[in-house]
């Protein structure tokens, strides 16, 4: 086993200590995020599908203690179990390798905008497509036609959705959940408004008055560390800023939710989550931005630096030296998350917490099988204070 492995194993065992609740010691926990690129409940039908056999032991090698998965299909919240809960059942609680130990996880996952008819024609196609068609692997015009008159896009109801995983040592607190699937984006003062080359509005009114901003949802997790300590955990998955036209309207929207996500940080007032309760993070208390961002600090296709200039500025978000990898991979900078090329996925702590280590792993991946996605996972070792 390589030296760097070797060290990241070694961590995992001293990260949540066994300290009864409320005694006054900071407690290490390794956080990640990972796009493991549209995973459906048809993939997890078997414990057996090698895809995501590799996906559950890149994961067992890394050992998070909390796990954001991207694109992973929603299901309706009362429909037991998940896609999420199968995933563990199936393959994280199940050894992929014989020097590996199986995981629980508590599992939660939000509903989700992509693959939600939205009733009207989005697109500007001239028909308003509300019927989902079979469902395929390979994305038809059919297919397309539906997605793009979806809240967000997607070919079916629940398609690239999202779902947060924690040790079993935390504890959620889902009567405090917020999600803000349904904040509409003409709600977002000063939004980013696509228009046509000659300035008129790209979107019909009635498009406008019920068109959300979130492709996925941004929702808001708190949960309890053996310590007492309360921590906030922030996930989205904007849309990624292309596949559209002059218009800009992917890029527009990528840019306004990631400026949602600094809206939340900031506990702005006119916010209204789906309960419509106001505002976002509890101020003062320690937080994590989690998530596939779709969009890199320097390169790419987004447009006014929404990294930098919503996340990156702000004062409760510290300057950090961004994770990397030590893996060389041909055509990649180390500090990019994705085999495109560009840094899309984030875990940013608060200022409150200590970073002890960070990185992007890129262990056992080749160019044939990777490790089943086309991201990297990214992962960050805090340091928590108690309360």
């Amino acid at each position: 086993m390589i030296a760097s492995q070797l060290k990241l194993l070694t961590l995992c065992v001293l990260l949540i200590p066994q300290i009864s609740i409320g005694a006054q010691q900071p407690v290490a926990i390794r956080v990640m995020t990972f796009n493991i690129e549209d995973v459906r409940l048809d993939d997890l039908s078997t414990p057996e599908n090698p895809r995501l056999q590799r996906i559950a032991e890149t994961i067992q090698r890394v050992r998070p203690n909390v796990l954001l998965l991207n694109e992973i299909e929603t299901v309706a919240l009362d429909s037991h179990p998940t896609a999420a809960d199968l995933f563990v059942e199936r393959y994280l609680s199940v050894p992929q390798h014989e020097d590996l130990d199986g995981m629980s996880y508590v599992t939660f996952t939000p509903s989700t905008n992509t693959g939600i008819p939205s009733g009207v024609d989005l697109d500007q196609s001239g028909v308003v497509h509300a019927t989902p068609p079979r469902r395929s692997l390979r994305q038809s015009q059919e297919h397309r036609a539906y997605a793009a008159d979806c809240f967000g896009f997607g070919t079916f109801p629940g398609q690239y959705g999202m779902a947060l995983l924690i040790d079993p040592s935390l504890k959620m607190d889902t009567n405090s959940i917020r999600t803000y699937q349904r904040f509409l984006w003409k709600d977002l003062p000063d939004a980013d408004y696509p228009t046509l080359p000659d300035g008129s509005p790209y979107y019909s009114t009635d498009a406008w008055e019920v068109f959300r901003l979130s492709s996925k949802t941004h929702a808001i997790i708190p949960i309890e560390l053996p310590n007492g300590a309360r921590l906030e955990l922030l996930i989205a998955h904007p849309t990624p800023p292309a596949f559209d036209g002059s218009e800009q309207r992917n890029k527009r929207r990528n840019h306004d939710e990631i400026r949602l996500i600094r809206e939340l940080i900031d506990n702005q007032p006119f916010l209204y989550d789906d309960r419509n309760q106001k505002g976002g993070l509890t101020p003062e208390t320690p937080f994590m931005v989690l998530g596939d961002l779709n969009a890199d600090p320097v390169d790419g296709s987004s447009i006014g630096d929404p990294i930098c200039t919503f996340l990156l500025d702000s004062t409760r978000i510290p300057e950090l030296i961004p994770p990397q990898s030590e893996i060389p991979v041909d055509g990649l900078d180390p500090t990019d998350t994705s085999m495109f090329g560009l840094h899309v996925d984030y875990v940013l702590p608060s200022v409150e917490l200590e970073v002890l280590d960070s990185g992007i792993w890129r262990h056992g991946w080749d160019l044939e099988q990777g490790f089943g996605s086309d991201h990297f996972p990214v992962w960050v070792d805090l340091l928590v204070p108690s309360n």
